[in-house]
């Protein structure tokens, strides 16, 4: 179906919104899914800080207790270089883990607890190494013995683990949500994209089928343009041709018109000679008459006149006919036609099926083949007429000494045309009467059956009509086949010619 261009704008930019639409719907979702992503990977960092400000305050913690033991032990300064560097960075950590405890609302409330073991923790172990400085070794360990540091570093150290364990729970949790929300935009990406490049191909398709109309046309015009000539010389030659067929048609009414009139004419000069002898005898009003003049009155009234209303009456009955003809032919050239789609193969079934138990009675047959004409855009009608008027012929003129066989062929022809051909076996027409047989009021052969010579002149009109022409190819004795030339769309042959 061709694509015009109000269709093909309304597809262009009902595409364009499709595009448009996910497009946006892309951004939105990229946006939102980018937000999400932003908000897992702060949260992961805050989680990742809060676990390392535990594990450093647990690092510190442990150095600075190892620290003072190997002192304790030793009496070595040397022993109280982690310590003392522990002491000098455990306030910035404790501020550190400080800070992001109160980020986490979950863990607020273990800040103080932490906050008071590390400085217990501190206490003994700053104790415990003045006391080793002020020479109290002894004192010293007997604080360590008391266990209570270690208490207090087991509950700090579990504390602090519990905290580590926490935040890469949690950790672990943030990471596979990054990680679901960064697949989340790829499937987006992905999703998009597809749908994108399936816009995108629907509108080339568009696209293309309208560049492919455009060009189908453009070369339509270009085939048009290059056949104009030919086809005016075609539409001139039909113009010469039905010229000559009309003057041929007023030759052939005018004279065959003429010898009824001419009859007529003739016995109304005998009924005006007999109706002088008539005259004599009726105004004689009992007067003596001649026995010649009785005779020629009683021959006049029992025989001339009647014999001259005959022929007036026969003429006029030829007349009317031959009019109604006339008439006929008129009727079906103003008739409007009605393109329709026609079953081929159905309407020449159908049209058979009324002269088929005459053909068959006679021990004949009809045979019917329309290939690959089945379909095509015509006139019902006239199509019906044009292949009845053959078959009626085609039994009406059947050979006396064999069975009638009537074959009907359809086949494709050039030009968006189909070609139909029906063969009889009959009696046949002579060669030089084969375009005689197309003439008003022209017959062939022997003139043995009733008819006014209208039935071919008939076909060959409705056949023209149709954008058609019809030819007949025969020898006398043996058949006629008569060859049917139409187009297969007469939608198309009315648009250019102009009907």
């Amino acid at each position: 179906m061709p694509l015009n261009t109000n269709t093909f704008a309304r597809s262009s930019i009902f595409m364009l919104l499709i595009g448009a639409a996910i497009l946006v719907g892309i951004v939105l979702s990229s946006l939102f899914q980018a937000r999400m992503t932003q908000s897992y990977f702060e949260t992961v960092v805050r989680l990742r800080n809060a676990r390392a400000a535990s594990s450093d305050m647990l690092v510190l913690l442990q150095a600075a207790e190892t620290g003072q033991r190997g002192y304790l032990l030793t009496q070595n300064r040397d022993f109280l270089e982690p310590y003392e560097r522990s002491l000098a960075e455990l306030p910035a950590r404790m501020e550190r883990l400080k800070s992001a405890l109160e980020a986490e609302t979950t863990f607020s409330d273990s800040i103080s607890r932490v906050e008071s073991l590390v400085t217990e923790k501190l206490d003994e172990l700053k104790r415990t190494v003045a006391m080793v400085e002020r020479g109290d070794v002894a004192g010293a360990l007997q604080v360590v013995r008391v266990e209570y540091g270690r208490q207090v570093m087991v509950e700090a150290q579990d504390l602090l683990q519990g905290l580590i364990t926490s935040f890469e729970g949690r950790l672990d949790e943030g990471v596979e949500e990054l990680s679901a929300s960064a697949e989340r935009m790829q499937w987006i990406a992905i999703g998009g994209g597809i749908v994108i490049i399936a816009v995108v191909g629907g509108a080339i398709l568009i696209v293309a089928q309208h560049v492919r109309e455009l060009s189908r046309a453009r070369t339509a015009v270009e085939e048009l343009n290059a056949s104009l000539e030919e086809r005016v010389e075609e539409r001139t030659e039909d113009l010469m041709q039905a010229n000559r067929e009309i003057q041929r048609y007023a030759y052939i009414v005018s004279h065959d018109l003429r010898a009824p009139l001419v009859n007529i004419m003739g016995f109304t000069s005998e009924l005006d000679a007999t109706l002088a002898a008539v005259k004599t005898y009726v105004l004689a009003e009992g007067g003596t008459l001649t026995e010649e003049e009785i005779r020629d009155a009683r021959l006049a009234v029992e025989e001339d006149l009647p014999e001259a209303i005959s022929f007036i009456r026969s003429s006029t009955k030829k007349m009317d006919a031959l009019i109604n003809a006339i008439l006929k032919i008129s009727r079906d050239g103003r008739r409007e036609l009605k393109p329709e789609p026609v079953n081929l193969a159905e309407l020449l079934e159908n049209t058979a099926a009324a002269i088929y138990h005459q053909v068959d009675e006679a021990g004949g047959e009809i045979r019917i083949a329309v290939g690959g004409a089945r379909g095509m855009v015509s006139d019902r009608f006239s199509l019906e007429q044009i292949f009845g008027n053959l078959f009626d012929n085609a039994v009406k003129y059947r050979h006396p000494d064999r069975p009638l066989h009537l074959a009907v062929r359809a086949m494709p022809a050039k030009r968006n045309g189909v070609r139909i051909e029906v063969e009889d076996n009959g009696r046949g027409i002579a060669p030089e009467d084969h375009e005689r047989v197309f003439e008003l009021f022209r017959r062939s052969g022997v003139q043995d059956k009733a008819g006014e010579g209208i039935g071919l002149a008939h076909v060959r009109s409705l056949v023209r009509n149709l954008g058609g022409e019809i030819t007949v190819t025969s020898t006398l004795g043996g058949g006629s086949t008569f060859i049917i030339r139409l187009p297969t769309d007469l939608s198309q042959y009315v648009r250019s010619s102009g009907s």
